[in-house]
């Protein structure tokens, strides 16, 4: 039996054990899951040890997603641009890689299971950390008709900016500053939903039937889908779609067999 495990602080809202465990079931994998709370002072050498104590791979949850791509010797190339990485694993040759499924796993919850159109759309992103590195690596791909960040903090903002100049031509906006375009898709990839706090913003930042998507999910709807629907929102999601799909590609990296999801997303649901 292989060790896999996810690593974050907190870590005991995690659903991957869950997730991983359906997973192996059915793909007949012989897996064992488990969730690591672990300290940012203890974060490298936790990591270490559990590759050197025979880890298949870690799934890396917040805030170490961009100290788990520091740490690795190679990355993909969706990693190496997000600068961040939720997924590790160690090669033939004793080398720690990097990948970020994040992105991947957005994608296809809102385009394949939600039937939401990204191609040519404007969308919002609030943060500026890794797991909005994450998805803007992916996001980029569907060639979106605009890329716009706020974050309280207007550095962090300017600063993945300027990493994605090459890429895309991402603008940076301070929070409630009006302009002439209207967002069709906000994507809330701040964690502030673990505090049951969002950012209050202004209903005249968004298309009419806008779409709202949070990262985080619950067994209710968060402080951000609340606020969404107040604005009168055309469609509300929560993150558990996502939290699914990207467990289904890290699975998939390591075992080389990609499980469905429609099923496992319907078990979790009920029993948030």
């Amino acid at each position: 039996m292989t060790r896999y495990a996810v690593m974050g602080d907190p870590i005991a809202q995690s659903k991957s054990p869950q997730i991983h465990s359906q997973f192996a079931s059915l793909t007949k994998q012989d897996v064992a899951y488990e969730k690591l709370r672990v300290e940012a002072h203890e974060f490298p050498a936790r990591v270490k040890a559990f590759f050197n104590g025979g880890g298949g791979g870690l799934n890396v949850t917040v805030p170490y997603k961009e100290a788990a791509f520091a740490l690795a010797d190679t990355a993909s190339p969706r990693a190496a641009l997000a600068k961040a990485a939720n997924t590790l694993g160690m090669d033939v040759d004793g080398k720690l890689w990097a990948d970020n499924t994040d992105g991947i796993g957005l994608v296809r919850d809102l385009e394949n299971n939600n039937h939401c159109t990204i191609k040519g759309k404007n969308i919002l992103i609030l943060g500026a950390g890794g797991a909005a590195r994450g998805a803007m690596a992916e996001l980029i791909h569907r060639q979106p008709a605009s890329l716009t960040i706020m974050n309280r903090t207007t550095s962090r903002a300017d600063a993945l900016r300027e990493d994605f100049s090459g890429e895309f031509a991402i603008e940076v906006r301070e929070l409630n500053h009006p302009d002439e375009l209207l967002f069709d898709l906000v994507i809330n990839a701040t964690s502030m939903g673990l505090q049951n706090q969002t950012l209050e913003l202004s209903s005249e930042l968004f298309a009419r039937n806008f779409t709202a998507y949070d990262m985080m999910y619950g067994a209710t709807d968060t402080a951000f889908m609340l606020w969404a629907k107040s604005k009168e929102a055309g469609l509300v999601l929560d993150g558990l779609g996502m939290l699914v799909e990207q467990a289904a590609e890290s699975f998939a990296l390591w075992r080389g067999v990609r499980p469905q999801t429609q099923d496992v997303m319907l078990k979790l649901r009920d029993e948030l």
